[in-house]
């Protein structure tokens, strides 16, 4: 019986930031603060690019970056972990929201922030549901082969910025490829030599500049750039576009569409953000923690996401995910606490009131260029090198993310990933493996091995198996114990060496129940070896012992091979010239001394190694 929950225990989950708010002192209020300029900074250029990524205006970008961060790291686990605006979400919303409504629009914005409703309202009801478990069920392939899915998605989708070229917004993976090729002779070189000096800008300044974010040096390099290309040439010489000013002003309150209509058309949309941002988010959160040896608390995490969502779609913002790159800077930058998180989001607001007119300088292309270098980065080419050699199935998973990504539709890919993943999980589960296995004498003790090299005895046969037998991988088990008597009929007797046996549920118990009263019909019997308490309890709990034998449930430490030899047929043993068994070489089942010893017979430990029951 669990303890009962404490009034502090109550506290804490109602309000997590009581945990760690003890902590907080002069020291750590300095950490944080300086943790939170380098934060703000940062968001700056990420939310104008993932607002644009997303086809909302770019201001929306800067307010996902407000008020949701502090709310998801006051109401979530993790204290270096910042939610906000992401590249993955942001291209996931456009690509799925694009065909309903045009980029940008009044109409679109609406759409966005209903879908941000929805994702925070599923988030919160899984984290007080206690669901946090079911993220493990999501494999990291998928989230490997969606992330590069996506990263190509967002580099095509800046082709025109970058290129200067008329290219149709909604345009497909392949229709982008093909427009792109045919309107190569309509590159604008001023346009393109603005994204390419913003790109070797913030490749210089990642290697030099280690100390100052890489995106805020390219973004300053590119807007100076074009600056300059314009006083010498003229703009109506270069063309170069721009993102225009931004309103300075805080994040207008909205209202998210919840009619009927609405809620129908973006709820699979939601479904998708969901599992992506949650991912995301507990990804972070562990990888996070196995830095600073924090345990993060998955269902909170849930929580604390789904407030900040909540809150975010009535005060203008798209949805928000953990962010591996403001999460990894905010470790680097010494946050102690999550009042980071909350300083980054004040003093954004700050910045945005005093600077947000700056943003008419700032290029479209050195807007693309920052998301080149992104989507790079998302592509993690040595974790998928490592899969492609590890494993096909998968290998298979990333692949059919990454190409549905391409050609589906990322809210496709997301289905299609977590989809294949848990199909050839199941498909796994229910094949445990089964394998032939003879007994070792060593270290005091037997052992059941595969690679001993013994043939098999004509009347034992000694199976391992490893996994559960639960009703998904019952026919698998029923099928290896009826290839035993189609191979050798007259191995009557079935030993399981039962240590990697987990789980056994109803239907595999009847199934070891009726195995069990078949062979004792026929003569023989079935016996296990190291049964472990959790299914002998079951088994015994259900009545099922009483057709298997308790007497043939044979402990570990038993000298299974002494208890077993005397149940043999003597007349088939008195012939037998396999003889794997130490007792083979000494008497027969029945007691009877053996008087001849074949001279290719197998040598066995001698009589003063042979084990006795233990």
């Amino acid at each position: 019986m669990s303890p009962p929950i404490t009034r502090s225990q109550v506290l804490h989950r109602i309000f997590p930031f009581m945990r760690w708010w003890p902590m907080v002192n002069r020291s750590t209020l300095k950490d944080d603060l300086l943790a939170g300029a380098t934060g703000c900074i940062l968001g700056l250029p990420q939310g104008v690019a993932f607002a644009i990524l997303a086809g909302l205006p770019p201001q929306y970008g800067l307010y996902a970056a407000m008020l949701p961060p502090a709310l998801a790291a006051l109401f979530g686990s993790s204290w270096q972990m910042i939610c906000g605006p992401t590249n993955a979400i942001a291209i996931l919303l456009f690509a799925s929201l694009g065909h309903l409504a045009a980029p940008g629009s009044s109409e679109f914005i609406g759409l966005v922030l209903t879908v941000t409703f929805l994702t925070g309202l599923i988030q919160f009801t899984m984290g007080l549901a206690r669901l946090g478990t079911l993220v493990n069920f999501i494999s990291h392939t998928v989230i490997v082969g969606f992330s590069a899915g996506a990263a190509i998605l967002i580099a095509a989708q800046q082709l025109k910025s970058f290129l200067g070229i008329p290219m149709a917004s909604d345009a497909s993976f392949l229709q982008t490829l093909r427009q792109t090729l045919s309107n190569l002779g309509d590159i604008n070189p001023w346009i393109t030599g603005v994204g390419i000096f913003t790109i070797v800008s913030g490749l210089l300044a990642r290697r030099y500049l280690k100390q100052i974010p890489f995106m805020i040096t390219a973004t300053v390099a590119g807007s100076l750039a074009a600056v300059a290309l314009d006083a010498l040439f003229g703009a109506e010489v270069t063309g170069i576009r721009t993102v225009g000013a931004l309103p300075a002003q805080l994040p207008p309150i909205t209202m998210p569409d919840l009619s009927i209509d609405t809620l129908g058309k973006v709820a699979p949309t939601a479904l998708a953000t969901t599992i992506l941002s949650l991912t995301l988010g507990v990804s972070v959160g562990r990888t996070l923690g196995i830095r600073t040896g924090q345990r993060i608390d998955a269902n909170q995490e849930f929580i604390g996401q789904g407030i900040s969502n909540l809150a975010g779609s009535f005060f203008s913002s798209f949805t928000s995910a953990g962010s591996f790159n403001r999460s990894a800077a905010n470790l680097e930058a010494g946050a102690k606490t999550p009042l980071a998180a909350v300083f980054s989001s004040l003093l954004l607001v700050a910045i945005v009131l005093l600077v947000a007119p700056l943003a008419a300088y700032l290029p479209l292309a050195t807007v693309a260029a920052i998301l080149f270098l992104i989507a790079w980065g998302l592509i993690d080419i040595k974790r998928m090198r490592s899969i492609l050699a590890t494993s096909r199935t998968e290998s298979a998973v990333m692949l059919v993310t990454l190409f549905a990504a391409l050609f589906l539709g990322l809210q496709t890919a997301i289905y299609a990933g977590v989809l294949l993943s848990l199909l050839l999980f199941l498909k796994q589960a229910a094949q445990p493996g089964i394998r032939d296995v003879k007994p070792e004498f060593r270290g005091g003790h037997y052992h059941f091995d595969a690679d001993t090299g013994l043939p098999d005895c004509p009347q034992l046969k000694m199976l391992r198996i490893n996994g559960s037998i639960f009703f998904g991988a019952s026919e698998h088990v029923e099928d290896a114990f009826h290839r035993v008597d189609l191979e050798r009929p007259e191995q009557k007797h079935l030993l399981i060496a039962a240590s990697g046996i987990n789980v056994v549920d109803i239907s595999g118990a009847e199934l070891l129940s009726r195995e069990a009263a078949r062979r004792q019909k026929a003569g023989g019997g079935l016996y296990f070896w190291f049964m472990k308490d959790a299914v002998h309890e079951m088994l015994e709990r259900g009545g099922y012992l009483r057709v298997i034998g308790e007497h043939n449930i044979l402990p570990h430490g038993t000298d299974s091979i002494a208890v077993l030899y005397p149940r043999l047929d003597p007349e088939i043993c008195r012939h037998c010239t396999a003889r794997i068994f130490p007792q083979c070489h000494q008497v027969l089942p029945n007691g009877e001394p053996r008087v001849d010893e074949p001279a290719d017979a197998v040598q066995r430990p001698a009589d003063d190694q042979k084990p006795g029951s233990q």
